[in-house]
């Protein structure tokens, strides 16, 4: 049985979409839509304030820019207001010439350089990230200066350093490294130290001397199992020289080693966070591990949002301090294509609350075209509205935040859409019993742990639409196999798009481990190796170790 409104107020705020996809379909303009929100009302941060000229996502060509925002515009101009997720209803007439016309569901809506020479051996995982850098190099060697080929941060990269800069130079670089061990200290997930091979290989072949540096988990003092000792093996094997390894990060042991280091060579230092001087960057710490190099290179985005000793700190004492291939990538993607993106730009927000990603949803609402709304954040949206949610997860003091955020979505042209159906179990377990129900109807008792087919079906049609797609956060309990279909669709759906030369972001987080457990974060156009600076930088926060770095200075493009 649906519920349905009693309270007429209530039921005043539902909008229907199914004229929005009507119009959209038919390419028919209507005189009383809204124009659709196309430019971010929101300053960048300090760091970009250089426009963002080139890059491997952004049109360098004036008239193409211009086509596609008039083809965009003529084809959003025509959608009503902003669009939501409703209560299903009867179908008539109307509704069922869209079905047709668009094959969703009838429903009524509420609110060629060497992976191997960049070190990415048998890593081909990463090929934008390979030709990123194959760009920087290339340019280095044709004009023996760097000229930027990407979207240009306001930050000097280890790509504008000649060889004549790098050559006999100890480059003190922090990466992060902090890869998932299991008990036998054996390696289950290398990502991060193929993501940071790149800025090594580069240094290292032009005649640099590498101090590298990293965290791993959360010692408390001097602990054995957080030891970076098990790392060499799998850096020695992907950078093809063996790397030394220190005991220590400071100290004469530590100095001994670094001087005796040939041209070429890397010495990786012990956990950083062995010392408690490291969080509280504390500036004699700080000073003495810059004291071991002539220069810094941070390429430890998944750190930037923190101001630590080797992420911040050190900057003060060693210059040119500079952004590593990664992190200049990170910032390409999750400010220059978010900040200035094809368009339509789409955002799918999931999660369990909606506390962990108010301002993620209230930045991406100042840029995007469309909001994708999944995982157990919708149960306080549709509650917020007045809809039944049985033992559904809400956040009872958000709910007047959410009701905000609908109408804010509303004011500003953004489609905003949530799940029409969801899957439903009788308990929070992999083997709980369970059924599809409209969203308007999960029983008492029963809690939504996923979104439903029709659902997926509606998502898919409205992504079809997109030039550039982020994505940050679940759809539904991913982690139990029977609730992970929304999920797992959304991915492989973005891995299509991606075919079609669609940008796709996949933004940290739950969304990096759910491409990868369906094999397509490959195709991927950006996945990004940081959890908490991912989602401070999509909010528009400014990360110090980003702000620490040298400006960059401006280049003709």
């Amino acid at each position: 049985m649906l519920h349905t409104h009693s309270d007429p107020s209530k039921a005043s705020n539902i909008f229907n979409l199914s004229s929005t996809i009507r119009k959209i379909s038919t390419n028919t303009p209507s005189p009383q839509s809204p124009r659709p929100h196309i430019h971010s009302t929101s300053p960048p941060p300090p760091y970009l304030h250089r426009a963002l000229s080139r890059s491997l996502f952004l049109s360098t060509n004036p008239e193409e820019s211009e086509t596609d925002s008039k083809n965009y515009i003529q084809t959003m101009a025509s959608a009503a207001s902003p669009t939501f997720c409703s209560i299903p209803t009867t179908s008539s007439s109307s509704t069922t010439r869209t079905r047709s016309s668009l094959n969703v569901p009838t429903t009524r809506f509420l609110t060629h350089t060497s992976l191997r020479r960049l070190g990415f051996a048998g890593a081909a995982a990463e090929p934008l990230l390979t030709h990123h850098v194959a760009t920087q190099l290339r340019s280095l060697k044709s004009s023996g200066k760097p000229v930027r080929g990407v979207a240009s941060m306001a930050k000097k990269s280890v790509g504008d350093l000649t060889a004549s800069d790098l050559k006999g130079k100890k480059v003190f670089v922090r990466a992060d490294l902090n890869v998932p061990l299991d008990d036998s200290q054996n390696i289950t997930d290398d990502t991060r130290i193929r993501a940071a091979i790149p800025t090594i290989k580069h240094l290292i072949s032009n005649g640099a001397k590498v101090i590298l540096s990293s965290h791993l988990g959360r010692p408390k003092g001097v602990t054995p199992k957080f030891s970076l000792a098990p790392l060499v093996p799998r850096l020695s094997e992907l950078l093809g020289i063996q790397v030394v390894k220190a005991d220590d990060c400071i100290g004469p042991e530590v100095e001994k080693l670094v001087a005796s280091l040939p041209e070429g060579g890397v010495l990786l230092l012990e956990n950083v966070r062995f010392y408690k001087e490291e969080e509280k960057n504390e500036p004699e710490f700080a000073k003495k591990l810059a004291s071991l190099a002539d220069l810094y290179v941070n390429d430890a985005f998944g750190t930037a949002h923190r101001a630590h000793a080797s992420t911040e700190g050190v900057t003060k004492f060693l210059k040119p301090s500079v952004a590593g291939f990664l992190l200049q990538k990170e910032l390409d993607y999750l400010v220059g294509a978010v900040s200035n993106p094809k368009r339509p730009f789409a955002a799918i927000v999931g999660g369990s609350k909606v506390s962990s990603k108010i301002g993620v949803i209230e930045s991406l609402l100042e840029k995007c075209d469309i909001l994708l709304l999944g995982g157990g954040m919708i149960f306080t949206f549709y509650k917020a509205q007045g809809i039944s949610v049985g033992s559904s997860l809400v956040e009872e003091d958000k709910l007047d935040l959410a009701t905000t955020l609908l109408e804010k979505a509303k004011a500003k042209g953004v489609s905003l859409l949530l799940p029409t159906d969801v899957i439903v179990a009788d308990k929070f377990a992999p083997d709980a019993d369970s059924k599809v129900v409209p969203a308007s109807g999960i029983p008492d008792g029963w809690m939504g742990l996923d979104i439903g087919p029709e659902s997926v079906k509606i998502f898919n049609n409205a992504l079809e639409t997109t030039k550039t797609v982020i994505w940050n956060g679940p759809m539904g309990v991913f982690e139990f196999e029977k609730f992970a279909v929304g999920t797992e669709s959304v991915a492989k759906k973005l891995a299509e798009l991606s075919g079609k030369g669609v940008t796709t972001i996949i933004g940290g987080g739950d969304s990096v481990a759910a491409v990868e457990k369906v094999g397509v974060a490959g195709v991927m156009s950006h996945i990004s190796t940081g959890g908490g600076a991912s989602l401070e930088l999509l909010e528009g926060k400014e990360l110090p170790g980003v702000l620490a770095l040298d400006e960059a200075i401006p280049v003709p493009v």
